[in-house]
């Protein structure tokens, strides 16, 4: 009988308010773009906090919103945020499984928390911790640009931290840290469970937890000194109490404070990080293992999915909004069905492979969250595109 695991999460959980099919070359865009680093402009492919936003644009959001898209109104309302739509499509694809995935967090006593309840109660993430306070629900608006990089597409993120401000360290119980494997998940945009992080994953280990940390824009420390690293938790510490970080291109930059990739992989390898996954959008991935949870991998590339990238040529495609996310969620499932089989060390090329066709399968719908219509539904939609992959691996070795 296969065990049953439990996967534990906190971080970043919002609605996300998507606006499609803009192009960020326009006229009206261009008031709005960013002029230096962490002034508070639009740059694609990072966030940047609605309150210096405003700031920086003269207006409130609701009106440059109306001039941007021309006075339409959001394309699609949807769950959002680097830890929660990690857990729900990894708990998608272990569905009847016998695993658990729980996310802890916070919302607002308004409509937009009333909709994410909702929404999650549809899915198959379990929200006992996910709790209401008086503070508004935390928010993004997506503006996404499918014509950008070539027509890769590309997204630019307006965040309301909100409630997330008030949610602390001290509501993660002991259950959060008596599972298998816990996931931090876009803590930037929860700013005390981010600068307390080194603790909670020193915690998290004491208890062999595995620990799984993917990351997103952090706006509010660029903001504070542009030209320094990001932290991640009180000190680098962080880095050796980590079996997983999974970032992307431009944030292993800031967060090693390194000018190159290779340099960035140097840092986390020599900062005793275990394993270390960087997304770059279209290009391929770069990925490393030191051989402690994971079988060594030495620091090189991953492709894209082929058969992903033709069907995106051909016309079938949403938005960009959730690549990342999903990414991990795949990632995180393969982890979670190696630990049910008894595998150790884990395969991390196997689990790139269930993230790359993850990711790449978000391109085809709006909006990071896919809604399943029955149990088990997405498992089957992304399933001949892992077979291909596995396919396009043997042509290239």
């Amino acid at each position: 009988m296969s065990k049953k695991i439990t996967v534990s999460g906190t971080g970043c959980c919002l609605v996300d308010e998507l606006y499609n099919n803009l192009s960020f070359h326009s006229q009206g865009f261009s008031p709005y773009l960013s002029k230096k680093k962490g002034d508070g402009g639009l740059v694609p492919g990072q966030l940047v906090l609605k309150e210096e936003f405003e700031k920086y644009a003269g207006d409130d959001l609701k009106t440059v919103l109306s001039k941007i898209s021309g006075g339409r109104k959001a394309d699609k309302i949807n769950i959002g945020g680097p830890c929660i739509v990690a857990l729900i499509h990894a708990a998608q694809m272990m569905e009847n499984t016998g695993c658990s995935f729980r996310f802890y967090g916070y919302r607002g006593n308004d409509e937009e928390g009333n909709f994410l309840l909702s929404a999650l109660g549809k899915t198959p993430v379990n929200i006992d911790k996910y709790k209401q306070t008086d503070n508004v629900t935390p928010s993004t608006v997506v503006l996404s640009d499918p014509e950008y990089d070539g027509g890769n597409g590309e997204r630019i993120f307006i965040n309301s931290i909100g409630a997330a401000w008030d949610y602390l360290p001290e509501e993660l119980d002991d259950d959060f840290f008596d599972s298998e494997v816990v996931v931090f998940g876009g803590t930037a945009l929860v700013p005390v469970i981010h600068d307390k992080l080194t603790g909670l994953l020193k915690k998290a280990k004491q208890k062999n937890c595995i620990t799984i940390v993917n990351t997103v824009y952090d706006f509010r420390n660029e903001k504070l000194n542009p030209e320094a690293k990001w932290p991640l938790g009180g000190t680098d510490g962080s880095y050796a109490l980590i079996d997983l970080l999974i970032t992307d291109h431009e944030e292993s930059l800031r967060l090693s404070g390194k000018p190159s990739l290779s340099e960035a992989m140097q840092f986390f390898r020599a900062s005793g990080t275990g394993a270390v996954i960087v997304t770059n959008g279209a290009k391929p991935i770069r990925v490393f293992s030191s051989g402690k949870m994971f079988l060594p991998v030495e620091d090189s590339e991953m492709p894209v999915s082929k058969a992903v990238s033709e069907k995106i040529k051909q016309g079938c495609t949403g938005d960009t909004t959730g690549c990342g996310d999903n990414f991990a969620g795949g990632v995180i499932a393969s982890i979670v069905e190696q630990l049910q089989k008894d595998k150790m060390p884990l395969d991390l090329a196997e689990a790139c492979i269930r993230g790359i066709v993850s990711g790449g399968y978000t391109c085809f719908y709006i909006g990071g969250t896919y809604l399943e219509k029955f149990p088990g539904e997405k498992r089957r939609l992304i399933l001949p595109y892992y077979e291909q992959y596995k396919k396009q691996m043997i042509y290239e070795k």
